[in-house]
């Protein structure tokens, strides 16, 4: 096939990209701006979010710029076994909440956050506060990490820089989010579904007619060696495959953007809108996988992508295929509006934590309007934190990947917590310790050569042996049904009262039964 011949798009169309989503985003978050006037609605949106809305939106934060840029760069770089492993464990960290968002929401219905429940949980407030820490960290991760995207197809499409792209973006998302919560999340997040499934699938299917077809892709792929085009590359599972995947599942269960949605959810439709989520959220990245093999197929080089790395594949391909304008442009949209909804899910998720675990637990004497504003507040001083540290220069990917690795001591003391009435509060923070102590050394002395893998096993079996042999000293068995007795606290706040959501039996339906054998 013929070389590639980059060609950068306007300034301007770059710029109307950036702004164009923004001022639509706003006109709906005005639009629902009337139906959230307490905090309870702001950050729970009223435990109504229906399948519709609550599948859309669990796709929508969970379809990062990594989800969108990252499918092609592991098929530029790994080939069909990249891909599968980078799909696979994506889709099944939101179906495997399913279990984890059941249990929770039917014991511990009035509930907000992940943090509350272990402060309910286990009445101690170490664990509460260091869940809390993590919580907090991973969603400036999040965030980071989508203004990261942003930066990298706006500046390799447009020519932009850096700078201009964070300011803008972080103002966009911050002033539509601002004046909705939750809601806005979920509606804007519904749009940005549908455009990532029709738009994806769109650019896909132009760019391999302007390549020639797929038959004729995959046989020039296929002709630079077997390597590119085996899903079972066992030296893919070893380089990044099963790290990944425990990356994942971590990054779900220790994420406040999806138990905020545990919450928000309709009890009768939580569990399928997991399920879905998981499901529908598997062509996305598939479809834009295949530009990466249009990139191996045109040879396109690491020189050529330059300081971005393999990230930049589908940027650069797509600006140097020489399709429409248009095409380009839905492109932009579809990665743009992916990093928009990302972040978007991620500052409601911090409203969450500030309104529930910060102020009505520290100063529950706050009026309701000051509560709030204050809580409206934590957006846009979230959004300020990591757009400045972005802004710094640092490596905040390395940054992020640390709390992120980290933040995987979390998964079985959380595991535990929730389908094991032995757990104890000791226990909990004694296996968050104990991964973070073992797993640390092991993934700063071995990671540079082997990748993170060892350090994350290390992390998890001390953080398991610890949680179990401390909780099992205790001889102490915890009743989940306490979990009910707690109130919505943010909406008697509000004046409102309790609905059917609110009460225990509305999931009567969809228990899941603990371990220990009690409902």
């Amino acid at each position: 096939m013929p070389k590639l011949e980059f060609l950068q798009q306007s300034n301007g169309l770059g710029y109307l990209l950036l702004f164009g989503p923004g001022v639509v985003l706003l006109l709906i978050a005005l639009a629902v701006k009337g139906a959230v006037k307490t905090t309870h609605n702001f950050v729970i949106s009223g435990r109504l979010l229906g399948f519709g809305f609550g599948v859309a939106s669990l796709i929508s934060v969970w379809t990062w710029s990594m989800a969108v840029m990252l499918s092609s760069a592991q098929a530029y770089t790994w080939g069909t076994s990249g891909l599968l492993w980078f799909i696979v464990p994506n889709g099944l960290a939101v179906i495997i909440m399913v279990p984890f968002g059941l249990k929770v929401r039917q014991k511990m219905p009035a509930g907000y956050t992940l943090a509350e429940f272990i402060r309910a949980r286990f009445q101690m407030g170490l664990s509460s506060v260091a869940t809390l820490v993590f919580l907090i960290l991973a969603l400036l991760g999040v965030i980071m990490i989508n203004l990261a995207g942003l930066v990298l197809v706006m500046r390799t499409i447009f020519g932009l820089t850096p700078v201009s792209i964070v300011i803008i973006g972080i103002v966009v998302v911050t002033v539509y989010s601002y004046f909705g919560g939750l809601t806005t999340s979920a509606v804007t997040g519904t749009l940005n579904t549908l455009l990532l499934g029709v738009g994806s699938s769109i650019v896909v299917l132009f760019a391999l007619a302007k390549a020639g077809g797929a038959q004729l892709v995959f046989d020039e792929v296929d002709a630079l060696g077997d390597q590119h085009l085996n899903p079972f590359n066992p030296v893919t599972a070893a380089s990044f495959g099963f790290a990944l995947a425990l990356g994942l599942l971590t990054n779900v269960i220790a994420d406040q953007s999806f138990w905020q949605r545990v919450w928000a959810i309709r009890p009768k439709d939580l569990g399928r809108s997991f399920l879905w989520a998981g499901i529908w959220f598997y062509p996305i990245p598939m479809a834009l996988g295949l530009i990466g093999f249009i990139g191996v197929a045109y040879h396109v080089t690491p020189e050529e992508l330059g300081s971005l790395g393999a990230g930049a594949v589908g940027p650069h391909v797509i600006a140097s295929l020489g399709l429409p304008v248009v095409i380009i442009a839905l492109y932009t949209l579809v990665v743009v509006n992916a990093c928009f909804a990302a972040i978007d899910g991620a500052l409601s998720g911090v409203t969450s934590l500030v309104a529930v675990d910060i102020v009505d637990r520290y100063w529950p004497a706050v009026s309701e309007r000051t509560l709030l504003a204050i809580t409206k507040t934590s957006m846009l001083v979230a959004a300020a934190v990591a757009g400045g540290v972005v802004l710094t220069g640092i490596d905040y990917v390395q940054l992020v990947t640390t709390v992120y690795f980290y933040g995987t001591s979390l998964l079985v003391p959380v595991t535990l917590s929730i389908f094991w009435s032995r757990m104890t509060g000791t226990g909990y923070v004694s296996g968050v310790l104990a991964g973070m102590v073992v797993g640390g050394p092991i993934r700063e002395t071995m990671g540079p050569t082997y990748g993170p893998l060892f350090g994350m096993i290390a992390l998890i079996a001390a953080s398991t042996l610890v949680s179990v042999f401390v909780s099992l000293r205790a001889k102490t068995v915890f009743d989940f049904d306490t979990l009910a007795e707690g109130k919505s606290a943010l909406l008697e706040r509000g004046g409102g009262r309790s609905t059917a959501e609110d009460s225990p039996s509305a999931l009567s339906d969809h228990v899941v039964p603990d371990p220990a054998g009690q409902q």
